[in-house]
């Protein structure tokens, strides 16, 4: 897999590019501002960008913007968002096209999940970390729309997020693929959503919702 990364820290940007050409990836080029990552893409046609949110030269939200401007120009491109913040802005626009994913760095604690959410994520599907999902559902002013979940449910949404099919879930929570099904159509029936075997249309449903009500 052809990869283009961009991280203003130096340090995290040389880890990343060990990692992912330790693991058989390309990394095609390094950046540090959202700049250089409109022309590495460009230049190298990568199937996978790895962005940071806060990037130079203010330190706002360049990489959300920067990887709103790579899909319009070319939705081949998947886009992986690793960043300390949740950033609202786009969030939504950008999950609900597919190829696209946004965890947070502090939580990503093993090497093995963070190339599978890369690998998914350049196949076309999703990898949202449950507190940004959980940010997406709740904007300011509005009653928590996870609140009527139970625990476990909230453990299922999480791996739903990340792009989990109902075996995957099965397996990382020891539960039969049966109970995973009969928690799954609990949470969408509980937010409103219908049912589907697809898990990355199921994420996308939930985006989908809050979309429509976030108008």
């Amino acid at each position: 897999m052809r990869i283009v990364i961009a991280e203003d820290s130096v340090l995290l940007r040389e880890g990343l590019t060990r990692l992912l050409e330790d693991a058989g990836h390309q990394v095609v080029a390094r950046v540090n501002n959202a700049d250089g990552l409109l022309a590495a893409v460009d230049q190298h046609d990568p199937e996978l960008a790895v962005v940071d949110v806060r990037m130079p030269p203010t330190f706002d939200d360049e990489g959300m913007r920067a990887a709103v401007s790579i899909r319009e120009k070319n939705p081949k491109v998947a886009v992986l968002v690793l960043s300390q913040h949740v950033e609202t802005r786009h969030a939504v626009e950008l999950a609900s096209s597919g190829g696209f994913g946004y965890l947070l760095k502090d939580r990503v604690l093993d090497v093995d999940d963070f190339l599978d959410a890369a690998q998914r994520v350049a196949d076309g599907g999703s990898a949202l970390d449950p507190e940004v999902v959980a940010t997406l559902l709740s904007p300011a002013g509005r009653k928590d729309p996870l609140a009527e979940l139970t625990s476990r449910e909230r453990e299922v949404l999480g791996l739903m997020a990340e792009g989990r099919t109902n075996a995957g879930i099965a397996r990382r929570l020891f539960l039969t693929e049966k109970t995973v099904e009969t928690h799954v159509r609990s949470i969408l029936g509980k937010l409103g959503l219908l049912t589907s075997d697809d898990d990355h249309r199921r994420v996308l449903a939930v985006l989908a919702h809050l979309r429509a009500h976030a108008q």
